[in-house]
């Protein structure tokens, strides 16, 4: 007799990003930091850009992703790529 495909999530643990990096880390204080000048910031991006045409990239990713190539000394575009794959906090700054 098949039994049925009931999912027993009680079993597992699904934490996000942020829960998965401690509360007392640098990375939270730059991010606070960041999200303000970056709101701030908001509003003249908003004036270089075209209404027409492609959507882009938002700048304010291009400059996260800038910040943590300074941060962790990465030089190749690339490499950040991978390090955010490997790296919970370079990934939490990203998002």
């Amino acid at each position: 007799m098949r039994g049925n495909n009931q999912q027993q999530t009680a079993m597992f643990r699904y934490l996000t990003l942020a829960q998965q990096i401690p509360a007392d880390h640098p990375a939270r204080r730059i991010r606070v930091l960041l999200d303000r000048a970056l709101g701030r910031l908001g509003a003249e991006f908003e004036k270089l850009y075209s209404d027409q045409g492609h959507l882009s990239i938002a700048p304010e990713r291009l400059l996260r992703a800038t910040l943590l190539i300074i941060l962790h000394s990465i030089r190749p575009e690339r490499q950040l790529m991978e390090q955010r794959n490997d790296n919970l906090l370079s990934a939490a700054l990203l998002v």
